[in-house]
């Protein structure tokens, strides 16, 4: 999930009915998030209890689809979360599998700690990020079938800087997002990254790391067609903020296990602005 300071500057450029839609869709990935997250998952009693809440939301979504009248608004603030995600389906034609994707994929958390391979990790990222991406551009509207795998490389782009910037927070918790076959091409051991050993083994590692999340960032916007760049602001405030906040964490020398490394607030407003102004000033020229 991407944090929600970066999340307030990328889309509050929004239109209003769009960006209450986006609240919405973000407070159900939350919601989910938490579900996983919160609380202990020690017990087999733990996790029983956390797959019946996430099984209840896959019901709620399954119903969702079950309406004859969709609605043509975005539900008011008064309705609960559960109706106001029904008319955002409805309004916005979101596809089933995209939300219950996104609830497998958390789920994973539940079962899984450690990945062996960038395959692996790969679909994990998939479901957590780029489903919520594609969530996102069928609100934006989009026109081109190219922006869908903008949206899906972009996710994981943005996910694995999330995983990097929070290596030390990851594993304090139990989990090791980085492949373990990437921890063997280095030499560097599980247990080293539990200790925080932070040697030349370890730059390396995180080096290959963020040269991967950059290809991810740079294939995203090979994808993005000119006439789509104005829908897309939002998306493109997101890839600047996030790529700032992988640069420094390049810039800090991959110093994770120190600080949470992160992009300071005047800077994500200059880029939530010079985007959206940029963004306006290019389609005014194409027309």
């Amino acid at each position: 999930m991407n944090g929600s300071t970066n999340f307030h500057y990328s889309f509050s450029v929004l239109p209003r009915e769009e960006r209450r839609a986006i609240h919405i869709v973000y407070e159900f990935c939350r919601q989910i998030d938490d579900i996983v997250d919160e609380g202990p998952s020690v017990t087999a009693e733990d996790l029983r209890l956390k797959r019946e809440h996430l099984q209840s939301w896959r019901n709620k979504v399954e119903s969702y689809y079950g309406s004859s009248s969709p609605a043509s608004a975005v539900g008011s603030a008064a309705e609960g979360l559960s109706s106001q995600l029904a008319s955002v389906i409805n309004r916005y034609n979101i596809p089933k599998q995209y939300l219950l994707t996104l609830i497998d994929g958390c789920e994973r958390d539940l079962v899984q700690r450690r990945y062996k391979t960038f395959d692996d990790l790969k679909e994990y990222c998939y479901s957590v990020a780029s489903v919520v991406g594609l969530i996102c551009i069928e609100i934006f509207g989009y026109r081109r079938e190219e922006t869908r795998q903008y949206a899906i490389n972009l996710g994981y782009a943005l996910q694995l800087t999330n995983i990097l910037r929070d290596v030390k927070q990851d594993k304090d918790r139990g989990y090791i997002y980085i492949p373990q076959e990437d921890l063997q091409r280095f030499r560097y051991t599980e247990e080293d990254l539990i200790n925080e050993v932070y040697d030349d083994r370890f730059q390396r590692l995180m080096a290959f790391q963020v040269q991967r999340a950059r290809d991810f960032y740079h294939k995203a916007r090979t994808m993005l067609h000119p006439d789509e760049r104005l829908t897309m602001v939002a998306a493109e405030i997101m890839d600047a903020i996030y790529y700032r906040l992988l640069e420094k964490i390049e810039l800090n020398d991959y110093r994770v296990f120190q600080r949470r490394i992160k992009v300071n607030t005047l800077h994500k407003l200059i880029t939530a602005m010079r985007i959206w102004i940029g963004g306006k000033v290019f389609v005014k020229r194409l027309r």
